[in-house]
């Protein structure tokens, strides 16, 4: 890690706020949107690590004379040997620089697998001219403390080109470890971590806030994301680039919210705005973690289960909007508070949770316990918490089991009441109530709980009734394959609830 501290202030962007930073990798990486600021923030810290004894070089391959390039490799055989020995390897083509009478450098391609030559200026492809400058830029670098900026290396670069240079700034950076690297960029291709350390290196760009950064790491967030960083593939990393990226568990919720986010009617909710698929209700949690350190406002839709345990439920309970929410809903919510609550003078969202927990295990026992006849629903309900009780004895523990007894109370709320609560009218109301809270302080956390359970319970071609589902292929293709029948118009009227779940997720406030 390396310290330099730094601050910033660009009032027409962020107003009175300033953007404070003290710790560095060795490779960083400033990101964002289009007009949030990256460049001008990569000026002012180059001033700054010139202030702190740098040798500063900013570089954007679009504003350098490529004639100036040419010139200043064929003066330096040696940096033009290592640049045609990397050329030889990607393309089994070298290059050799001739330098007319009036100084003029012309750069002749040699093609050795068709055995030919020919000028670069005049036939080559741009990518080729551009890899050529970048590296000229990373391998001319000279001097014990080096600062290289480089603003969007990938114009130009096809992807692989693109993981290639990333790749060399790593082994410029092993061969020179007291030079510094940023890194201004759009592309994912860039965003290449290593280690949780690197994390330390990102500074985000918002449209209309302060960018943000991390700082520091804890001990349980250096470890979960060493665990993480194996899986972070180039497809979850849209969202150093969009503060309005919504999260999903799998691709299935994936496929259809995508599709329903073209059903938006307002566009002002859905620009820059896209959906990921990160694999699970873990990651979900993970990625809660990552964009509250690094200050981007992730927008997650999941499943009811992740309301009872994993990752995603720690980050909610200590996520300082939630209480907040709480805390001034408490007044309000006194008097209900004081009846299911043993102490509600210090409301949480943990309390919350345990209590609502708490209501689910009792009522599963009262249905248990049922020895009279009932009506086919309730039996078959009773029949699934049955299952789960003789198929695992820790059945309490589990969250689709609560999940399952919650599902029942809000499908059947009435048959219980009537056959397993002795008509006590007031539980089934208190338990809807708590739910209600609970949701509402998990959105302010940019939470949103399907409330039905998963994506399978708001499948129209298929009645779906509680978790687990078999057959979710199946079932999914059926109802994409209904989906993309329909206009949208239609698609708002078959499908409201998730219309307006993904709709609170897209919007800005």
């Amino acid at each position: 890690m390396i310290k330099v501290p730094v601050k910033i202030k660009l009032s027409f962007l962020w107003g009175k706020a300033s953007f404070k930073k003290q710790n560095w990798s060795q490779i960083n990486l400033i990101v964002g949107p289009n007009g949030s600021g990256k460049t001008l923030i990569s000026q002012s810290l180059a001033q700054q690590f010139a202030d702190a004894g740098y040798s500063v070089r900013i570089f954007n391959t679009d504003l350098v004379d490529d004639n100036e390039i040419y010139y200043t490799l064929s003066k330096n055989r040696e940096l033009t040997s290592r640049i045609e020995n990397v050329l030889s390897n990607m393309f089994s083509k070298t290059i050799r620089f001739e330098i007319s009478n009036d100084n003029s450098v012309t750069p002749v391609v040699v093609n050795k697998a068709q055995n030919l030559e020919y000028s670069m200026t005049k036939n080559e492809c741009h990518g080729l001219k551009k890899i050529i400058a970048l590296l000229a830029a990373l391998y001319g670098e000279e001097g014990e403390a080096s600062c290289l900026m480089i603003d969007e290396p990938e114009l130009h670069l096809h992807p692989q080109f693109q993981q290639f240079f990333m790749n060399e700034i790593r082994k410029t950076a092993e061969k020179h470890p007291s030079h510094l690297f940023f890194i201004i960029s759009h592309s994912p291709f860039f965003i290449d971590l290593k280690s949780p350390e690197e994390l330390i290196g990102v500074v985000a760009c918002h449209i209309n806030s302060v960018a943000t950064s991390i700082d520091e790491l804890s001990e349980n967030d250096y470890s979960l994301f060493k665990r993480f960083l194996p899986r972070f593939n180039t497809y979850h990393k849209q969202f150093f680039f969009s503060d309005n990226q919504v999260f999903v568990e799998g691709y299935t919720d994936h496929a259809i919210f995508s599709s329903l986010l073209r059903s938006i009617e307002s566009d002002m909710f859905t620009a820059t705005t896209g959906v990921i698929d990160v694999g699970g209700k873990d990651e979900l949690g993970v990625f809660f973690k990552v964009c509250y350190l690094l200050g981007t406002n992730a927008r997650i839709i999941t499943d009811l289960d992740s309301l009872f345990c994993g990752k995603l439920r720690d980050g909610i309970c200590k996520d300082h909007r939630v209480q907040e929410w709480i805390d001034k809903q408490y007044e309000k919510q006194k008097p209900f508070f004081e009846k299911i609550l043993t102490r509600s003078e210090h409301v949480t969202f943990f309390k919350l949770v345990s209590r609502l927990e708490k209501y689910l295990l009792e009522i599963a026992d009262e249905i248990m316990n049922i020895s009279i006849t009932v009506p086919h629903q309730l039996q078959e309900f009773k029949n699934r918490l049955e299952k789960f009780t003789l198929d695992r004895e820790d059945a309490e523990h589990l969250d689709t089991y609560k999940t399952v007894i919650l599902q029942g109370i809000l499908n059947i709320g009435d048959y219980i009441t009537k056959f397993a609560l002795n008509d006590d009218t007031t539980i089934i109301p208190n338990i809807k109530n708590l739910l209600s809270i609970t949701l509402a302080a998990a959105e302010a956390a940019r939470v949103y709980i399907l409330p039905n359970g998963c994506i399978e319970h708001y499948y129209t071609q298929n009645e779906v009734s509680y978790m687990p589902i078999a057959g979710k292929d199946r079932l999914f293709h059926e109802e994409y394959d209904y989906i993309q029948s329909l206009n949208e118009e239609e698609k708002r009227k078959s499908y409201p609830e998730l219309i307006s779940i993904i709709e609170k997720a897209c919007s800005k406030n």
